[in-house]
C-alpha cells in the first residue's frame, strides 16, 4: 500500500504518511489515490487545488468557510516546513473547540486531511515554505469565516512568537462570538 494512515485527537482528521522511494537520483510517492482514500474513509471528491508560498514567521489562518461552501481538504508541505493546525468547529462532536497541531515538511512528506467543519492553519516554521492543498468545495469569498488564532479557549501552542499575520486574520471572532452568531457547524 502506498500510504500509512493515522486517525488524529479529532477522529475524522487524518495524518496520511505516503511511501516514498528513494534512490541517488532522487524519490518517487503517490499523492493521492482515490480508492486508497476511500478505503480509509476519505470519500470526497476533490474540486480545486491550491498552493500557497510563505516566509518564516507566516501565519496563515484559522480560516474555513460556512456552508453551503463548507472544504474538507489534503494539505502538504512541498517545500520547507509548517506547523499545521486544524480546529473542531462542529458543534456535536465530542472533540468540539480542540485543535491538533503536526509539523508537516518537505522531508517527512506527510499530509493531513482536514473534514469538513473544521478551521485550519499554518505557521512557517522554515525560512520559506510552499502548501499544497486539495479542496472539495471550491472558493467562495462571501462564505469564507475565520476563528482568532490567538483564541484562549482553543489555546493553539504556536511553536514560534514573533509572527507575521494578515490584518484580516488578525480579528476574526472567537470561538464564543461564532458560537453566538451561530456561525459554527
Amino acid at each position: 500500500m502506498p500510504f500509512e494512515f493515522k486517525r488524529l485527537e479529532i477522529p475524522e482528521a487524518i495524518l496520511i504518511k505516503p511511501k516514498v522511494y528513494e534512490d541517488d537520483r532522487g524519490f518517487f510517492l503517490e499523492t493521492y489515490k482515490k480508492q486508497d482514500m476511500e478505503n480509509i474513509g476519505i470519500k470526497t471528491e476533490f474540486v480545486q487545488d491550491n498552493h500557497s508560498r510563505s516566509e518564516r514567521g507566516v501565519l496563515r489562518g484559522l480560516h474555513f468557510q460556512k456552508e453551503p461552501y463548507s472544504q474538507a481538504k489534503i494539505v502538504r508541505c512541498v517545500r520547507g516546513k509548517i506547523y499545521d493546525v486544524a480546529v473542531d468547529l462542529r458543534k456535536n462532536s465530542p472533540t468540539f473547540s480542540r485543535y491538533l497541531g503536526l509539523v508537516l515538511s518537505e522531508q517527512n512528506k506527510h499530509q493531513l486531511f482536514v473534514p469538513r467543519g473544521c478551521a485550519h492553519g499554518f505557521l512557517v516554521l522554515s525560512d520559506v515554505a510552499e502548501v499544497v492543498y486539495k479542496v472539495d468545495n471550491v472558493y467562495a469569498p462571501e462564505y469564507e469565516e475565520g476563528l482568532i488564532w490567538s483564541d484562549p479557549e482553543v489555546d493553539v501552542s504556536w511553536p514560534l512568537n514573533d509572527l507575521i499575520i494578515s490584518k484580516r486574520d488578525r480579528f476574526w471572532p472567537t470561538l464564543k462570538d461564532l458560537a453566538r452568531e451561530d456561525n459554527l457547524f
